[in-house]
């Protein structure tokens, strides 16, 4: 039951640091406005954002750069999904 909790806190705490960082990444990025935003723009945000930083996670876990918890595996989450909200923003606007 211990294990099943702490995968799932995981989950969730890449799901809330991915998808914020992918949102910021997407809202703050400079370039032209095409009007409002949409809702399916936000959500693909969170969701690249997200995929980004359980990539990141896992890529830097399996390179032996870093363990699981450590502020190293934090802070690559965060690029990542910031990287890839910056992209999205790129083609999207």
């Amino acid at each position: 039951m211990t294990v099943l909790m702490g995968v799932l806190m995981g989950f969730l705490a890449f799901f809330v640091v991915g998808g914020l960082s992918g949102v910021f990444a997407w809202i703050f990025y400079p370039g032209k406005r095409s009007g409002k935003p949409k809702a399916k723009q936000f959500l693909t945000a969170i969701f690249l954002g997200f995929l980004a930083s359980i990539l990141a996670s896992y890529a830097g876990q399996m390179t032996e750069l870093f363990q699981a918890g450590q502020m190293l595996e934090w802070l690559s989450t965060v690029v990542a999904a910031s990287l890839a909200g910056g992209l999205y923003a790129a083609i999207a606007k």
